[in-house]
């Protein structure tokens, strides 16, 4: 066995299973060790261009919920785009090391597919609470109760959000305040409170939608003069 061997196998080289080692030589100098550098990309604008779609979807339905009568074609949108990206961004950001963005992404991931779920004939939400063909009051408070309980859980994202970036905080402060006045309308049948929920559902989208292009607009894919600032507030853990 040679003397600068480490393990040597009998026959033929296998070359996975010999080693050898020089134990006089000098060590390579540290300009010559290119580290491996994987490079990942960012999801957050999936994320939030996700966010912002779903938003968007429900609340111009609830806007013109007269003129376009069943909203199940939010299911599309919450369903097939929000729940399944939102979720998929949220395992990304976790892998990357963002806890924060990994919690709020997989948690309305989450949301998008339950509240698709209400209006999926087959899972009979709806029907359970249907007396003679018409969805009795029980229903509607049960939504109420439901869109009270994400109000809440936006709020406490909120509450972690104050030193991100400006559209992120517009965003959740504006959900907050369209989800409230949802869920009254829930529990009053007020058609202005619905009104309202659905103009502030709009605003937060399209603050969603900012933060998505803030960080989809790069010197890489497009001009300097279409680029968006990220209006970073303070240190940021997004």
């Amino acid at each position: 066995m040679s003397s600068n061997s480490i393990t040597e196998k009998e026959g033929p080289r296998d070359n996975y299973y010999v080693q050898t080692v020089n134990m006089d030589a000098q060590a390579p100098p540290a300009a010559q060790m290119q580290p491996f550098q994987r490079t990942y990309g960012n999801p957050v604008p999936l994320g939030m261009l996700a966010y912002g779609t779903v938003l968007l979807c429900s609340s111009i339905l609830t806007l013109a919920s007269k003129d376009v009568g069943q909203p199940n074609l939010v299911m599309v949108f919450a369903t097939f785009f929000g729940g399944i990206s939102q979720t998929i961004v949220g395992m990304w950001e976790m892998f990357l090391g963002n806890t924060f963005t990994a919690t709020v992404f997989g948690t309305y991931g989450g949301f998008n597919f339950s509240f698709g779920a209400i209006y999926l004939p087959q899972l009979g939400l709806a029907a359970a609470y249907t007396v003679d063909g018409v969805l009795g009051q029980e229903f509607y408070n049960a939504i109420g109760i439901y869109l009270a309980i994400w109000d809440l859980i936006t709020f406490l994202f909120l509450l972690g959000a104050i030193r991100t970036t400006f559209p992120i905080v517009i965003t959740l402060a504006f959900t907050v305040c369209a989800l409230t006045c949802l869920s009254l309308n829930a529990f009053t049948g007020n058609p202005h409170l619905a009104t309202a929920g659905g103009a502030l559902g709009v605003i937060a989208s399209f603050g969603a939608y900012y933060g998505a292009l803030a960080l989809f607009w790069t010197q890489q894919t497009t001009y300097s003069f279409i680029r968006l600032p990220a209006l970073v507030i303070g240190p940021s853990n997004v």
